[in-house]
């Protein structure tokens, strides 16, 4: 047949191609914007200078390198251990409060690790109920008389971490355990295997991608800390970071440092995206004979363990530090009328909501520039903006800083040669600087919350209002946005909540006189003053419920 004769180009697709350009230009100027922190330690780094490199590396390195990566080798083996476990239990058997324990595997989520480690230091100080108890019961007089381990030591930080942390395996092992493990294991009995060699021989194999996936998510959080380690003692590469920038005035040597705690950071990433590329290929639809599947009924010392085994990482991940948090709290609040936590408050409702506001468009531009333009720049630009997640707060906070400050002292300069008027800090020495640090950081969770909305409206819906007449514009507006509003203000509720308890970077970028909750907590934990900083830590555990509980609650929902 012969081909029908081209039509004429269109103003339309002319204005089309328009908008897709300019969505794409977009994109890579939000790629930018998150690339420029890490360039910026790159540049300080190769300037810095060598004078420092010999101590750098020959005493500061090694020291803190080695216990990084014993802190990770720990707390990925130990949030490994009780992910796993409590995953599998809950998924293959049936025991006493077994749905009860299953929601409550996950409330761990609320409570930030430096959070923790201030309830744990109180919970088994001296003069904790701990060893007060131990005392009472064998009538020790004094701590000469007895040994009990120190909570501000590697295992202190290994425990605490590891307490608030395993829910990012137990998630991922859970849902792979639900759509095929069940069913596989369900053939393995056919054929003769029982409970444990199923475990180990099928169930566990398959779960090797979620347990990656999960254990990189432990580990980069581990890296990100630096309250839990700073107040436990443990001298990390974090803490080396905060150590040579703020006590020995060495820029340089931080930026280096910083560097080798990217390439780390960088690592985990990539192990994290070849474990998903892997699961994707893993996981497979499942049907309602699966959802159907009997557990295996546990009775006597059997469901005792199993009991035990969900009980104890609820206990130490969360009923400890909010026991020991709230007790403080109740007998304290006559502080929630204190000038110094009222402005706390409103300075983290100002810059959490900027920052969700903020992280949630640019997300949104990304994800619908993912959706419309569908070229090789935006792809580009959405992987290289999700890396803002992956760099620790510390890094981040220094590559912010270094930009900004160069920016104000060439402004100023610049004012006072032609106007005579010194226009001071503009970036570094206001909140901006930590709003954007934190969108920065968090841009991946609104544009991953978005796009997965986009991802359940069908592509059609943007032809058929083409075909009615609307533009573009009108279409998003009309159609798209309102069957997004879930997706929307999920994303908004989730970076809300990160950016409120959010430390490493904030507590770095700050100017003088500027507290958020998180660094009010701090200062007064630091102090020796936990009990005056449980208040503020009470409402940041209230506010890191939320979407633990709607996680509960979709938990519940899959059942």
């Amino acid at each position: 047949m012969p081909r029908s004769p081209a039509l004429p180009q269109t103003g339309d697709s002319r204005q089309a191609r328009t908008e897709r350009s300019g969505l794409s230009l977009l994109s890579v100027v939000i790629a930018l914007a998150v690339l420029l922190p890490v360039a910026a330690i790159l540049w300080l780094a190769a300037t810095g200078g060598m004078d420092s490199l010999p101590h750098l590396f020959g005493v500061v390195f090694p020291r803190a390198a080695g216990r990084t990566l014993e802190l990770l080798v720990l707390t990925g083996f130990f949030a490994a251990f009780w992910g796993i476990a409590t995953a599998w239990v809950t998924t293959a058997c049936d025991f006493p409060f077994r749905r009860l324990l299953t929601a409550a595997l996950v409330l761990p989520l609320a409570i930030p690790g430096y959070l923790a480690a201030y309830a744990f230091g109180e919970f088994l100080d001296y003069t904790g109920p701990v060893q007060a108890g131990l005392r009472a019961l064998f009538g020790f007089k004094s701590m000469r008389e007895y040994w009990f381990p120190d909570i501000r030591s590697m295992g202190g930080a290994v425990l605490v971490l590891s307490s608030v942390l395993y829910p990012y395996v137990f998630l991922a092992c859970r849902a792979m355990f639900l759509m095929q493990g069940r069913a596989a294991a369900d053939v393995a009995r056919t054929l003769g295997a029982g409970p444990l060699k199923v475990f180990f021989r099928v169930q566990l194999p398959m779960a090797r991608p979620a347990i990656a996936v999960g254990l990189s998510l432990v580990m980069m959080e581990s890296l990100n800390d630096i309250g839990t380690v700073e107040y436990l003692g443990v001298n990390t590469l974090t803490f080396a970071i905060y150590d040579s920038w703020l006590n020995r005035g060495s820029l340089g040597g931080a930026a280096q440092l910083a560097c080798l705690l990217l390439l780390a950071a960088g690592a985990l990433i990539a192990v994290e995206r070849a474990a998903r590329r892997r699961q994707r290929f893993a996981s497979g639809k499942t049907t309602t004979v699966v959802h159907d599947a009997i557990r295996i009924r546990l009775k006597g010392a059997r469901a005792l363990l199993a009991t035990l085994v969900c009980l104890v990482p609820v206990l130490l991940g969360f009923v400890i530090p909010v026991s020991v948090l709230g007790g403080y709290a109740l007998r304290r609040l006559d502080h929630l009328t204190d000038s110094r936590l009222l402005d706390a408050v409103a300075t983290s409702m100002v810059v959490s909501g900027l920052t969700a506001i903020l992280a949630v468009a640019l997300g949104f531009l990304l994800a619908y520039s993912g959706r419309t333009a569908r070229s090789p720049a935006v792809g580009l630009s959405a992987r290289v903006a999700s890396l803002g997640y992956g760099v620790p707060g510390t890094v981040l906070a220094l590559g912010v800083l270094l930009p900004f400050a160069a920016f104000d002292n060439v402004l100023d300069q610049n004012m006072r040669a032609l106007f005579g008027v010194s226009t001071g800090l503009l970036l570094s020495g206001t909140g901006f600087a930590i709003i954007y640090a934190l969108t920065v950081r968090f841009l991946t969770m609104a544009e991953g919350s978005i796009d997965s909305g986009f991802q359940k409206l069908s592509p059609h819906l943007d032809m058929a209002a083409r075909t009615l007449g609307r533009t573009r514009v009108q279409a998003l507006v009309s159609v798209l946005l309102p069957n997004l509003r879930p997706a929307i203000l999920t994303a908004i509720l989730l970076v809300f909540i990160e950016s409120l308890k959010e430390l490493s970077a904030t507590i770095l970028l700050r100017p003088f006189n500027f507290n958020t909750l998180a660094t009010l907590v701090c200062e007064d934990a630091s102090r020796a003053k936990v009990e005056d900083a449980s208040v503020g830590a009470l409402i940041i555990i209230l506010a890191g419920l939320i979407p633990a509980l709607l996680v509960s609650r979709s938990l519940d929902r899959a059942r």
